[in-house]
């Protein structure tokens, strides 16, 4: 009743964890894009369909993602690195065999790993839409994707977990690097703070337009920086993490940091400054 879509480019390490967590799905997908190591092959070996695409940014990668012919209505979107639980996976055959028309996704508690420790108090973003229903579902927003649902999003209570540092603490760092880089083109454009409205930051039906609203409103905000490690560190509660939940408001802020400081060379190039 469910497939299961899993984006990949070079995971020949992470894939196989991934695959055995959804051994109970009989129509695996695999959207990958032009991967040098083994990806296609591992998955291939073990049953899933494999589809070569070029990446070019990350909302038309998922899109594309969602035209490969599922065999069954709904879909579980997942990365390389990301596992569902036992428990989740138990509790999602029912409840789309439930769902009425109108539903047309599930929102689900990602649970963030480091160095062995679920970042329970330090993650900013719980919860994450990926239960979807088949032809109801588009991303927007060129990184840090956002989807948007035609119809209901309801929620499940058991996690998948995410084990964001399997690669290490270099992986993390380059990819966000290239994060930081394409958030900086956004707001250099405009696009970043597009929306920016209090009304839509707390009262927007839709948890992700609310999201998108408080990143619009955080972007327009001084010494984001220093406001985020702070926020991380005493309000989320990051310390109650112990040493990872330290480590990762650090790399949280010093993230925040890059797209400013990426941000205002754009402004100064486009105004002719020297760098």
């Amino acid at each position: 009743m469910i497939s299961v879509l899993i984006l990949t480019h070079n995971e020949e390490q992470d894939l196989p964890g991934c695959l055995d967590s959804v051994t109970w799905c009989d129509d695996i997908h695999i959207l990958d894009s032009v991967s040098t190591d083994r990806t296609a092959e591992i998955a291939r070996q073990r049953g899933a369909t494999v589809t070569t695409r070029r990446f070019d940014n990350y909302a038309a990668q998922r899109n594309a993602s969602l035209l490969l012919p599922f065999r069954h209505a709904w879909v579980l979107v997942l990365d390389a690195d990301e596992r569902p639980t036992a428990e989740l996976s138990a509790e999602m055959l029912p409840a789309v065999a439930a769902a009425p028309a109108h539903v047309s996704g599930f929102r689900i508690r990602r649970r963030d790993f480091m160095w062995g420790t679920w970042l329970k108090h330090a993650q900013m973003t719980p919860y994450y839409v990926r239960l979807l229903r088949v032809g109801h579902a588009h991303y927007t927003r060129d990184v840090n994707e956002v989807v948007e649902i035609n119809g209901e999003v309801r929620e499940l209570h058991a996690p998948f977990d995410h084990l964001a540092f399997s690669k290490g603490l270099s992986h993390w760092v380059a990819k966000h690097n290239t994060y930081s880089s394409k958030e900086a083109e956004l707001l250099a454009n405009g696009k970043a703070t597009r929306g920016a409205s209090l009304y839509q930051a707390f009262f927007a039906p839709n948890f992700h337009e609310r999201r998108v609203a408080q990143k619009a409103i955080f972007y327009e905000l001084p010494a984001r920086p220093l406001i985020k490690w702070c926020y991380m560190m005493f309000v989320r509660g990051a310390l109650l993490d112990g040493p990872a939940g330290v480590m990762y408001a650090t790399l949280q802020s010093f993230y925040e940091f890059l797209i400013e400081a990426k941000h205002q060379e754009l402004l100064r190039q486009r105004q002719g400054k020297s760098l």
